[in-house]
């Protein structure tokens, strides 16, 4: 993931300017903020990057149960056959 610095003073100004906080509080808020997120957010490229993963991932796990499904759907055949040659004797 790449790092995308949290800015703390325009954060503070916006919630000043946009929201009429006072400065004290602003400022506050902000280093709250900063402090809770790590002081990273992640960027849109990281969450493409995650998405793509999660993609290829959900693909081989289908890819997989899909394996699983034609193996179950020999054995079931095979057990049947199986059953079938013992009752006809």
């Amino acid at each position: 993931m790449s790092a995308v610095s949290f800015d703390t003073l325009k954060f503070a100004q916006t919630l000043r300017d946009k929201a009429h906080v006072p400065q004290d509080q602003a400022e506050g808020i902000a280093q709250a903020f900063a402090d809770a997120t790590g002081e990273q957010i992640a960027t849109k490229a990281d969450l493409k990057e995650t998405e793509l993963r999660l993609d290829a991932k959900i693909a081989e796990v289908k890819a997989e149960l899909l394996l699983v499904k034609w193996m179950m759907g020999f054995i079931l055949a095979f057990q049947a056959a199986i059953f079938a040659k013992m009752f006809m004797h």
